[in-house]
């Protein structure tokens, strides 16, 4: 098989060489009929060797169309005219033998050296075949190479001889033409050699198998190269000894780490002079001598609002002297004061035109506005004297003032009182006797200040419990009614020796912010809770749990307050915290009350003001007035029908919000309070 590819080696190396002689010229071409005559030869031996027929006539193709294509070998390889090439090398074809596929190549071989006595091999032919064999010995795991040697060895030692005989006659006619240019294509047989062996080792390396990888053969040729270079790669990083280089740097950082030290301290020098201190800090007297050490007491932390003690409570005003002659003529004044007229009737109404030309009449000037209590206005009540004008005013840190609108110009007329110790929510003068006043506070405890015996009467207390509101039940105001916080109703007889309810009712409210009685039907009142408005009948309060009469369930939000028209009672205006004034007819009590009128109003006051509270003007129970959040400053009064009747500007006067209002009940006196402790009067 070898001496069949020689001898086409060598008709292609004539072939070239037939255009290398000078001039280019093609007389040295041998006649078809000579390359014909090798045929027979080459193809016994490829029949022997298992080629097929169609294999055959592709080998021959170009040599049969050899005269009239004298150019169709050297295209093969894209070569220039004027390059000298004494060596060439075609194509591997593969066959397939005994069904395997064994790889053949040709390799290029000099002739420059050849002799006739015997065919001389390319050295690169000859290393390759070597290096082949070696590695068939060693490797012997290829059945291509096991297959070949067992079927081809003997059918082509028949044939060795005669392919061995024609190889040395072509190649006789070629080497007096290769012996004139052999000191050209020394270099080139030079190159060739070395291109050769790289070719050669790149078989070499894609037919052998890497040492250690035996149990790999069945992986193609890229993947056994990869775990030879993973294993080369794994090799080299193993001889650097990373890792013990590693561990000698750690040991070393360890031991160069010093131990930590504390910065010392400077010493001080005995002799130096000290800076200079205060001998007052030093507790020195200036004469060198040292004072006496005082004791130290240990700081208590006072409560915010302490609890007062119980009991009655002297009547003295923090900020006047007690001694003082003003504050005794202020208390003659007032305990001579009696009640002057009764209430109006429906008769005595004014109608609504010259209701408000009266309104229209009241105004506000600077010695009307004064500073009453110490924190925000929580209820403002105005005495019902006809004579004389008297302001109450109960403020968040517990206190009661009193501002006495006609002193004299010397006077103050302002007189703050602590009657309580946390922010009082309601405020009355008692309707039975004018010289007393009775206030409520959140902090479970119900007084009555008396003018005529200068002290606060206790009338009620609850240290478990903290008060909202309060109204009287019987127009002696002997009888009282008390809200709680957290729901509950109290019964509370001032006639009664001591200071407890005479019974406790649990409502059907998780909270009460205020409670008012009914004018006319005083059995009935009204409580105004987180949601919900009910009216109850205090004939049939159960301690254990009652049931309202109605339940007033329009609102959507947190209410404020709810209360009677103060004549005829057969209306409720209740204040939400959806800006909305409500207003309901409550001629009837039965088990429903219509709704009347909604007024859009703004009641959002924040977090830092006191919550709007929509209260009855007593001489016109059909007219209501409450606080405003618009600007200019103002206090609105609305008419049932949702009309407004009258809004009180002041100018300079009126700059902040008056949260909490209360109108004189015979005069057209209105007096507001706002979140700073001031008192502003408007009146005719």
């Amino acid at each position: 098989m070898a001496c069949c590819f020689r001898v086409c080696s060598c008709l292609c190396v004539r072939e070239r060489l037939r255009g290398s002689g000078p001039g280019g010229r093609e007389d040295l071409a041998p006649p078809a009929s000579a390359l014909r005559n090798c045929f027979p030869l080459l193809g016994a031996s490829l029949s022997l060797t298992g080629f097929s027929e169609v294999v055959f006539r592709k080998i021959l193709a170009p040599f049969s169309s050899m005269e009239t294509r004298p150019s169709a070998l050297g295209k093969v390889n894209e070569y220039k005219e004027n390059q000298n090439i004494t060596c060439v090398s075609l194509r591997p074809v593969q066959t397939t033998v005994l069904g395997k596929t064994p790889k053949v190549f040709l390799v290029p071989f000099s002739l420059s050296n050849y002799k006739p006595d015997q065919p001389k091999h390319p050295k690169s032919l000859l290393d390759k075949n070597s290096n082949n064999e070696v590695a068939c010995k060693k490797c012997k795991k290829t059945e291509i190479r096991k297959t070949c040697r067992r079927i081809l060895t003997p059918r082509m030692a028949a044939t060795s001889s005669k392919a061995e005989s024609t190889l040395q006659k072509t190649s006789l006619d070629v080497y007096t033409e290769s012996d004139k240019q052999q000191h050209k294509s020394t270099s080139d047989t030079v190159i060739l050699r070395e291109v050769d062996r790289e070719s050669s080792q790149d078989l070499d390396s894609d037919e052998d198998t890497t040492p250690g990888l035996d149990e790999f053969s069945g992986l193609s040729p890229y993947e056994r190269k990869r775990l030879k270079n993973i294993s080369e790669n794994a090799n080299f990083f193993a001889s650097l000894q990373l890792s013990e280089s590693a561990a000698r740097l750690r040991e070393m950082i360890k031991r160069r780490q010093p131990p930590a030290s504390k910065r010392k301290k400077p010493k001080k020098r005995e002799n130096e002079t000290g800076c200079r201190r205060s001998m007052r800090l030093l507790k020195v007297d200036p004469s060198g001598v040292s004072l006496p050490a005082t004791p130290t007491q240990p700081t208590l932390i006072e409560d915010e609002n302490p609890m007062l003690p119980p009991g009655p409570l002297e009547m003295t005003p923090e900020n006047q002297d007690a001694d003082s002659e003003l504050f005794k003529r202020f208390l003659q004044t007032w305990a001579e004061v009696s009640k002057t007229s009764g209430k109006n009737t429906e008769k005595d109404l004014p109608n609504i035109k010259s209701y408000k030309a009266n309104l229209n009449g009241m105004v506000i000037n600077e010695d009307t506005v004064r500073k009453v209590t110490k924190g925000s206005v929580f209820s403002v009540a105005l005495h019902p004297s006809e004579i004389r004008t008297l302001v109450a005013a109960g403020a968040k840190s517990g206190q009661v003032g009193l501002w006495d609108l006609t002193h004299q110009s010397k006077e103050d007329g302002v007189y703050v009182f602590q009657p309580h110790s946390q922010p009082v929510s309601c405020l009355y003068f008692s309707p039975a006797n004018p010289a007393h006043i009775l206030s409520l506070s959140y902090d479970g405890t119900l007084r009555c200040g008396d003018f005529s015996r200068a002290i606060f009467e206790e009338v009620y207390r609850d240290e478990r419990s903290s008060f909202s509101s309060f109204d009287f039940l019987g127009e002696d105001a002997s009888t009282l009614i008390v809200g709680h916080w957290n729901g509950n109703i109290s019964l509370v007889d001032r006639r009664t020796p001591g200071t407890s309810y005479e019974k406790l009712i649990n409502s059907s409210l998780r909270k009460i912010r205020t409670v008012h009685v009914h004018p006319v039907h005083r059995q009935y009142f009204i409580t105004a809770g987180l949601r919900d408005t009910h009216i109850y009948d205090t004939r049939h309060l159960n301690p254990r749990g009652s049931q309202p009469l109605i339940s007033l369930t329009e609102h959507t939000k947190s209410i404020a307050s709810a209360y009677f028209s103060p004549l005829t009672g057969n209306k409720v205006v209740t204040t939400c915290a959806d800006c909305k004034l409500r207003i309901f007819d409550s001629s009837c009590i039965s088990s429903e009350i219509p709704l009347l009128t909604t007024i859009r109003h703004n009641t959002i006051t924040g977090r830092w003001l006191t919550r709007f509270q929509a209260v009855w003007d007593p001489k016109q129970e059909d007219c209501i007035i409450v606080g405003s959040m618009a600007h200019p400053r103002r206090v609105e009064i609305f008419h049932e029908t949702g009309k407004q009747v009258h809004s009180f500007f002041g100018g300079e006067c009126l700059v902040s919000v008056c949260s909490i209002n209360a109108m004189h009940p015979t005069r057209y006196i209105l007096a507001g309070g706002n979140s700073s402790g001031k008192v502003h009067v408007f009146m005719s």
